[in-house]
């Protein structure tokens, strides 16, 4: 994979993302793709480039989040924790559980029951 290009101005972006994280209602999660598919391309990337790096720009921003967004309602397309170190993976899990987010044997959320649709 080539190495993820910088944005010009990663604030600006990080407040979009932040701004539909914000949305997603408790007892539901979204994926980093379809949270990027909800943005436009930033100035200077074209659609190329954002279809390609877009899940790791959002991702980016989820991590860098302020503690009143809600970032644990955002996994990956798998319904699954990406872990970054065991300590937050566990916190996460722990946080959507509460919330009554199940996760089945293999460590993955129904998408299809517990996904937010964007509205």
């Amino acid at each position: 994979m080539p190495e993820l290009p910088t944005l010009s101005d990663p604030q600006a972006f990080y407040a979009k993302v932040w701004n539909i994280v914000a949305r997603i209602p408790r007892g539901k999660v979204a994926s980093y793709g379809q949270i990027a598919k909800m943005l436009r391309p930033p100035a200077g990337v074209d659609e190329a480039t954002f279809a390609e790096f877009g899940a790791l720009w959002v991702s980016n921003a989820v991590a860098a989040s302020p503690n009143e967004i809600p970032w644990q309602r955002v996994v990956n397309s798998k319904g699954q924790i990406t872990e970054r170190d065991g300590l937050e993976a566990k916190r996460h899990k722990l946080m959507l559980e509460d919330e009554g987010v199940p996760f089945n044997l293999r460590g993955r959320i129904d998408m299809r029951k517990y996904g937010w649709n964007g509205k």
